[in-house]
């Protein structure tokens, strides 16, 4: 958790700090915004194919391995001396995430048992939350309006802790049996690519409202600037709770948990249009939306692992890959709005991204497992063989 935590902080603090970068690295704000898309670009393709290159590989050896990386690549934006280097500094941070995302899951589900494996997932998860509403406020107040590279240097020294820690707790384990053609199987199993495709479509639509959710309060909605740290701060809160209680009810019921996670999200993100003047009712909605934003990331990593479950270290990198994508394309859309003068609306696209993503979901939860296919022909075979 606490190297996801860094992971995430480093992906998103780049986004408060951007005048920082612009103004020391000599370059416009636009292009200081490429730093946010190389590393998003990092985790989405890079993440899988270093998962899938690396499929038979001790977890342990590999997991210290890649937190290696993370921090090199951290050090190296810290003492970049020109933009480009930044970006290849980047690219290799980024690299490491997904698959060291991938492996903490599997390694805390195995840790706690199936019965946990939703619970498991939200702990992983919660530092992508706790980086949201820690690590990214945090970092920019460090960096104090002066310097971007001091929160960088700390987020090193964090993630050097996460792997000394990582090198005392985590068992040893075998070289998994499977290999990069067993992964890519998972993988490109129907279930999987609903399970992902659902990722990257109900996410999508958080993205339209959240990426401009700043500029609806205070130009809209009419909320004072002062009071949207507040607010954010308090979206974050949600976040992080929202992601541990859907962990536990994704253990009772997976699949109730994730249609009650995508009609609550639908009706919130449609009703942001109908109360965008109404400050009172905004800020219950920016509480909800936080609850619900990442509560959707534990209930859909374990149905890729419930589906993936022979070999799910490429299905899950990919995912990781996939809510990456869904901000983009909802950070795209929801510009796109913007541009056109339809800001106020875009809970209305977001609310149909949920509706498909609540669709895609319930069709994957739907498709039995390949373990619970097994017993079903065990037992007609066993029917079969008595009559």
């Amino acid at each position: 958790m606490l190297l996801v935590f860094c992971t995430g902080t480093a992906e998103y603090l780049v986004a408060g700090m951007l005048p920082l970068f612009a103004v020391d690295l000599s370059v416009d704000i636009a292009t200081a915004g490429q730093t946010v898309t190389a590393y998003a670009l990092g985790v989405a393709i890079g993440g899988p194919i270093i998962t899938a290159l690396t499929a038979r590989l001790p977890r342990k050896g590999l997991a210290l391995g890649l937190a290696v990386v993370f921090i090199a690549g951290t050090m190296l934006t810290v003492i970049a001396p020109a933009f480009g280097w930044v970006i290849i500094g980047r690219v290799v941070s980024a690299c490491s995430q997904a698959t060291l995302f991938a492996i903490g899951l599997i390694t805390a589900t195995k840790a706690m048992g199936p019965a946990k494996s939703g619970q498991a997932v939200a702990i992983v998860t919660s530092g992508l939350t706790l980086a949201t509403v820690l690590g990214v406020p945090l970092g920019v107040l460090l960096g104090g309006g002066t310097n971007w590279r001091l929160p960088f240097v700390v987020i090193a020294a964090v993630a050097l802790i996460g792997l000394l820690l990582l090198a005392w707790a985590m068992p040893r384990t075998p070289a998994p049996a499977t290999g990069i053609v067993d992964e890519i199987r998972a993988l490109l199993r129907r279930p999987v690519l609903l399970a992902v495709s659902t990722t990257v479509v109900g996410f999508a639509g958080v993205g339209i409202v959240f990426t401009y959710l700043v500029p609806l309060l205070t130009d809209v909605t009419g909320i004072v600037a002062g009071a949207i740290p507040v607010l954010l701060m308090a979206y974050g809160i949600g976040g992080v709770v929202g992601n541990l209680v859907a962990g536990r009810l994704a253990d009772r019921a997976l699949g109730r948990t994730l249609a009650g996670v995508f009609i609550a999200l639908i009706i919130t993100l449609s009703v942001f249009p109908l109360a965008a003047e109404i400050p009172t009712g905004m800020v219950a909605l920016v509480v909800m939306l936080g609850l619900l934003s990442t509560a959707t990331i534990a209930p859909l990593q374990s149905l890729v692992m419930r589906h993936a479950a022979a070999a799910p270290s490429l299905a899950l990198a990919v995912n990781v890959g996939a809510f990456n994508l869904a901000n983009a394309i909802g950070a795209a859309l929801g510009g796109v709005a913007v541009a056109t003068g339809m800001m106020r609306w875009g809970g209305f696209a977001g609310a149909g991204f949920a509706v498909l993503g609540l669709i895609l979901s319930a069709v994957a939860v739907r498709i039995p497992t390949q373990t619970a296919r097994a017993k079903n022909n065990i037992t007609r075979g066993t029917a079969e063989a008595r009559s």
